[in-house]
């Protein structure tokens, strides 16, 4: 091989490796860009507001309904049966104040029911066109009316119990002077007679009936 040939080859080899060398850093630059656009970066505020939007929790609309306000009255107080204290004297000062309690009592419901028999009375004061109805409303007031008239003589009955209370004759009876008893007078706080002169006196009643 001559010298000129060896020149040549050299020559053709050096061209090819600057020629290769020249071709490789640009497919690198193809492959960073290529890498590059993979790697686009990431919204982090998009992101976070998909996965808030995603995690929040539906708010449920309460489907129950709202009770209504209850008035509250104040409850009457039940007195127990009195229980007398050993040796204690009949119709002492606890005991008289133990049954005018039951007696203003009483006599506060009945007046209670009373004020209602009228307001319902004036309520359905107007009368029905209908005759059955008429009819059946005139009872229902007639029956109302006998019971508050009852209630009314029962109403005086207390006051004169709450009276003889005041002047220390409660819890006697009228016809003997005995004891009524503090059994008969929880059974009916206005009582006037014993068991005994009661019961006469019923007997009395059925004889003269026939």
């Amino acid at each position: 091989m001559t010298k000129a040939n060896s020149d040549k080859k050299s020559k053709l080899t050096t061209k090819q490796t600057k020629k290769t060398a020249a071709k490789k850093p640009a497919a690198k630059k193809a492959v960073a860009k290529k890498v590059v656009a993979k790697k686009k970066p990431v919204d982090k505020k998009a992101v976070a507001k998909k996965v808030v939007a995603k995690k929040k929790p539906a708010v449920k609309k309460s489907t129950a309904k709202k009770r209504p306000a209850v008035k509250k009255v104040a409850a009457k107080k039940k007195l127990s049966a009195y229980k007398p204290k050993k040796k204690e004297k009949y119709m002492s000062a606890a005991m008289k104040r133990h049954f005018n309690e039951i007696l203003v009592n009483w006599r506060e419901d009945l007046r209670e029911e009373m004020q209602k028999t009228f307001e319902h009375l004036k309520d359905k004061g107007e009368k029905p066109a209908d005759d059955l109805d008429r009819a059946s409303q005139e009872e229902e007031f007639a029956f109302e009316l006998r019971t508050r008239d009852r209630e009314r003589k029962l109403i005086n009955k207390i006051a004169s119990s709450i009276e003889l209370l005041k002047q220390d004759d409660y819890g006697y009876c009228e016809s003997c002077g005995v004891n009524i008893g503090i059994k008969r007078l929880e059974a009916r706080p206005t009582a006037t007679h014993c068991i005994d002169c009661k019961t006469l006196d019923e007997i009395k009643e059925k004889q003269h009936s026939g």
